[in-house]
């Protein structure tokens, strides 16, 4: 055989085991998402099986402008590591004229190339060098793969051969990059989204957003909220409807060492109890009609973290047996199921029910009472806590004044009236108040009128304390009008109207038709 023939021969024998490495590579590129291990195994194979030794990949990096090494063949665990700190500039060196130029660059032996660098001190300088572009579907370049070809018996030849089976090499690896780098800024993205969701949350529910009012009895329940997050045990909120016993449960939450975890919420009142065991412990598929599926309840949904049960006094006497072992074991079965899950959940429950009263007349278990009142936290009512409502009625009014893009502001007149409401629907009633008197007004000044406007009933007005009445109630201020200094009259003269007509400089009669005209609820003190 002449030196034609086994050149000929030779190069059959090249893109034969070239058109193995392709379909290799192909193989892997189908078998993992992971970047760095799919580019790891391709070198791997044009090291093994193609004779493409030291080969390297660099990528694009938006933080400087040039590439950085994403994977490299080497058996060396030091150069591995020194290679993570390579960087070559746009124009640097080979690699940074093929990221600039976008254009392939083969030397026949490198030490005939002055501009070469061996950055990592890998390559025989009397050998081959194939540095190709990987280029995106728009051309773009995002990276370089290059190796070094072993001794090739004709590099006339043969190193034409190589630099295409490099080519292609790299058009099938550009999509797995591609790919991979959607991926990461996706998830980067995705991750400051849900940081700044946490902020959003932690600001919302923070103790600088609850701690709204200076009562006494206000700050001894934000002292309780404060020190009962920092802990595990259970939380037992009582108080009335609309008195904000969900914002006190989030604030435990997003106070605690549970803040990263899941917070659970469920209505035990909104549910059936053929309903509520489904809900709270799941299902298995097939365990009843419309079972398609095993579903996981708000237990399994909250391990580890919070499972705030609102209107806990509302569940039957069986269903506070069933309840009873989790809280107790921390173990359950779903509906169906015969597996015993285990669960770490932490249990914040509210209730505006008497459980004492509950207990005494058998609608509620003792030992479950006992359970969920490890750490009870009493929320007082709107109309116990007067002196808040000035305070409250500025952070309600600076809530609804970003919704609507201004600044809304309330009159002293109009927020007399506020204060001399019953609230039987407590800060929730306060709130709706606001928000439609915040809709009616045109100005932002939420005045008398507008809060007549909005709804509010006067006739459920609620006895002030006379300290307050005192306080804050001047008859000689300017800016009340007559139905106002006639209440205020009447309110420090403890509503002996005789009295009151004196202080006003009228006569019991005026007093009385006063009265009688303007609608003023006379009150028995």
């Amino acid at each position: 055989m002449n030196a034609t023939e086994t050149t000929v021969v030779s190069r059959l024998q090249l893109l034969e085991k070239q058109l193995l490495v392709l379909y290799r590579v192909s193989s892997v590129l189908n078998k993992s998402l992971d970047m760095k291990q799919t580019l790891a195994e391709v070198l791997r194979i044009l090291h093994d099986d193609a004779g493409m030794h030291h080969g390297i990949v660099t990528l694009s990096d938006p933080s400087h402008g040039g590439l950085s090494v994403g994977s490299i063949h080497v058996e060396s665990e030091a150069i591995k590591r020194s290679s993570n700190s390579v960087r070559y500039r746009p124009g640097e060196g080979i690699i940074g004229r093929i990221f600039e130029s976008g254009e392939s660059i083969v030397l026949g032996r490198i030490s005939t190339e002055p501009r070469f660098l061996d950055k990592l001190e890998l390559y025989d300088l009397e050998l081959p060098f194939i540095s190709v572009p990987i280029k995106s579907s728009d051309g773009k370049v995002i990276g370089v793969l290059a190796a070094q070809p072993a001794i090739l018996s004709d590099i006339r030849v043969m190193l034409p051969d190589c630099t295409r089976l490099m080519e292609m090499v790299a058009n099938l690896i550009v999509q797995t990059i591609t790919l991979a780098q959607t991926v990461e800024t996706e998830k980067q993205d995705i991750k400051e989204e849900r940081d700044e969701l946490r902020r959003q949350v932690r600001s919302k529910y923070g103790f600088d957003n609850m701690v709204v009012g200076h009562t006494e009895q206000m700050r001894r329940v934000f002292d309780q909220v404060r020190r009962v997050a920092k802990w595990d045990s259970t939380v037992l909120i009582r108080g009335e409807s609309g008195t904000g016993k969900e914002l006190i449960a989030s604030a435990i939450h997003y106070n605690s060492p549970y803040a990263n975890n899941p917070f659970v919420k469920l209505n035990c009142a909104a549910l059936p109890e053929t309903l509520l065991e489904s809900e709270l412990f799941g299902h298995e598929k097939g365990a009843f009609t419309g079972a398609v599926r095993q579903r996981k309840g708000r237990f399994e949904q909250a391990d580890g973290g919070t499972l705030f049960l609102d209107e806990i006094g509302e569940i039957s006497p069986l269903f506070q047996a069933k309840l009873l072992r989790v809280l107790q074991e921390g173990e359950l079965e779903r509906v169906g199921g015969t597996t015993t899950v285990r669960v770490n959940v932490r249990i914040v429950a509210a209730t505006n029910r008497n459980l004492e009263a509950e207990v005494e007349q058998g609608n509620f278990r003792e030992d479950l009472y006992y359970r969920l009142n490890v750490m009870p936290i009493k929320i007082p009512p709107l109309r116990e806590r007067v002196e808040d409502i000035p305070e409250l009625t500025e952070f309600l009014l600076a809530q609804l004044g970003k919704q609507q893009g201004r600044k809304l502001t309330v009159t002293d007149n109009a927020q007399r009236m506020l204060m001399s409401h019953h609230w039987p629907g407590n800060v929730r009633e306060l709130s709706n108040c606001l928000e439609r008197a915040a809709v009616m007004c045109e100005n932002g000044v939420i005045d008398r009128d507008v809060i007549f406007l909005s709804g509010l009933d006067i006739d459920s007005a609620v006895s002030i304390k006379p300290s307050i009445a005192q306080t804050s109630l001047d008859i000689n201020d300017p800016d009340m009008d007559e139905r106002e200094r006639v209440v205020a009259a009447l309110e420090q003269a403890g509503w002996v109207q005789a009295k009151a007509a004196r202080l006003l400089g009228m006569t019991p009669r005026q007093i009385a038709y006063r009265i009688q005209s303007m609608n003023i609820r006379v009150r028995k003190i």
